[in-house]
């Protein structure tokens, strides 16, 4: 397999048509040409099943519908890049805290939950073949931590979870056998936590290719528990291993006035100081680049060659009013509260205005 600089760019369209722009050392740019001229050679699409409303209202943060996927794909491919198709099997986000059903899949039974997984994948990616998009490598869920398809596929439901799964896997291969199938888990400085879920996995689910693993140095543990957990799971597991999650804040600046948004309607993940105080590099432009150089060693030295590459996320989300992570009526199907503004903004690849920062160097300069 090929070492992928990746980026996940799932935004980016929404964030062009909200006015964002693009430079690199002061000349614009399509934000594509900017990536690939840095070495990237890979994009990340996350697809959600329907994105919108009961009312046809856009759930917003890319709105990742299966048209809209399949434009980006385009785009990646006409920059000669691999395309890592993210299914979320949701209609909006998906990860440890949340694994929503998607609307139209209420009220089925395990055994209709499975078939559906199975048909969607298979017509998904029918549909991208057609368009002349098949993906190069795709992830059968989106940090499925806690299982997928609650409550049903809820850990510790492991077997049921294996079953969703697997009826993912075995659609991939009855469109294409020898694309590389990943599962993804979130925390990747937490081996027990790997460890236990995939022996719990092994003995009931199909086989696989790649370990996708998430890592946010806010929340996520040292640089040191990761290369810990890779070092294990690649000899323990002998599959390959890639970082499919990962950023670093450049800036503490305030960036509501970009996105002409008060203060008060962000979460602000980001600049919590109790989280920053928990990262070992400082949150500006170089601390950003010494944490991608850190990074880069450290799926490096994976034994036997298996550390092989990292997607970036959502490097290209700047912040632009009307593109938040969340609009009303998608905080209703996902049953959460706002606000719902670009909590990622300070830590993209580029600057608030759009100006390319210089991780984007050390990723071009990063031997593979």
């Amino acid at each position: 397999m090929k070492y992928y600089k990746g980026m996940d760019v799932s935004t980016l369209i929404e964030v062009e048509k909200m006015g964002g722009r693009f430079y690199d050392h002061g000349v614009e740019k399509d934000a594509l040409d900017i990536l690939q001229s840095y070495g990237v050679n890979a994009l990340r699409l996350r697809l959600w099943n329907d994105p919108y409303s009961e009312d046809g209202r856009p759930y917003g943060a890319g709105t990742n519908d299966l048209p809209r996927t399949i434009e980006l794909a385009k785009r990646a491919k006409a920059h000669h890049m691999d395309v890592l198709l993210n299914l979320h099997y949701s209609d909006f986000w998906a990860d440890p805290g949340k694994q929503r059903v998607p609307k139209a899949w209420r009220g089925m039974d395990a055994g209709q939950m499975e078939q559906a997984v199975y048909a969607y994948t298979r017509e998904t990616l029918l549909a991208m073949k057609a368009a002349g998009v098949l993906p190069d490598l795709i992830q059968v869920g989106n940090e499925l931590t806690n299982g997928m398809l609650w409550p049903l596929g809820r850990i510790p439901a492991y077997e049921q979870l294996a079953r969703f799964v697997s009826a993912g896997i075995r659609a991939v291969r009855s469109v294409d056998a020898g694309m590389p199938v990943m599962i993804h888990l979130d925390n990747g400085g937490n081996n027990a936590m790997y460890r236990d879920w995939f022996d719990h996995y092994r003995e009931y689910g199909e086989d696989f290719q790649i370990i996708g693993l998430s890592y946010y140095p806010f929340w996520h543990g040292t640089l040191d528990d990761l290369a810990d957990n890779m070092n294990d799971l690649a000899v323990r597991y002998g599959k390959d291993l890639v970082v499919v999650e990962v950023s670093m804040g450049f800036t503490m600046e305030d960036y509501a006035a970009y996105e002409k948004l008060p203060a008060e309607q962000r979460k602000g993940y980001a600049t919590r100081q109790e989280l920053v105080d928990k990262v070992a590099f400082p949150m500006t432009k170089q601390g950003q680049a010494d944490f991608m150089k850190a990074l880069l060693r450290v799926i490096g030295q994976v034994p036997a060659h298996r550390g092989r590459g990292f997607f970036y996320w959502e490097p290209a989300w700047i912040p632009v009013p009307g593109v938040g992570w969340a609009t009303e009526e998608s905080l209703a199907y996902i049953e959460e509260k706002g606000p719902c503004g670009n909590e990622w903004a300070n830590q993209a690849l580029f600057d608030y205005d759009g100006h390319a920062l210089p991780a984007l160097e050390v990723i071009r300069e990063y031997p593979v």
